[in-house]
């Protein structure tokens, strides 16, 4: 009886499995690359909105126990025509109030005054606005567009467009202030 020799198919075998990892990363490399930057610092929010001239877009979340804030992420803020509206239109901010992880002290304290700023009392909430900076006194103030939610009554697989017809709304609603 003759042995067969395994050993070719398993080369071409790791070969097709190498190649697969390999695009696999590459895919996940691209995605990232169009993925939206999301800020978590108001005062890099602050700056990188001045020089941009884009209004901040405020996203409040209990990013590992709110339901609808998941569901918005999946339904609107992960599909491209968001991530493409909000690359040219805004500069993003997370103020997340998890229950599972625990937040820097400093961190937990910036979203609670933004919370506590804006009366949020429900999520998810996404609050579009501009800061005016006092630098004598080192505060802010804010100079808010508007505020909305996830987009109640959207055409199933189609949230993104009515959430962009309301953050539109919004935006066109309110000329932004002289920088």
């Amino acid at each position: 009886m003759q042995k067969k020799n395994y050993f070719p198919g398993a080369v071409v075998l790791s070969l097709v499995f190498l190649m697969f990892g390999f695009s696999t990363v590459k895919a996940q490399a691209e995605k990232k690359a169009e993925a939206l930057e999301w800020h978590t610092d108001l005062m890099k929010v602050d700056e990188l909105s001045r020089k941009s001239k884009k209004p901040i877009f405020a996203f409040f979340t209990g990013s590992d126990w709110c339901g609808w804030c998941i569901k918005l992420q999946n339904d609107v803020f992960a599909k491209p025509e968001f991530i493409e509206w909000a690359k040219k239109n805004v500069i993003l901010l997370e103020l997340d109030f998890p229950r599972r992880k625990q937040l820097s002290p400093e961190l937990t304290q910036q979203n609670n005054s933004m919370q506590q700023a804006f009366n949020v009392s429900g999520y998810p909430a996404v609050w579009i606005f501009t800061t005016n900076k006092n630098n004598k006194e080192k505060k802010f103030t804010m100079d808010t567009y508007g505020s909305t939610g996830y987009p109640v009554g959207a055409e199933p697989g189609k949230e993104e467009v009515k959430f962009l017809e309301e953050v539109n709304k919004i935006l066109n609603s309110k000329t932004p202030p002289a920088k």
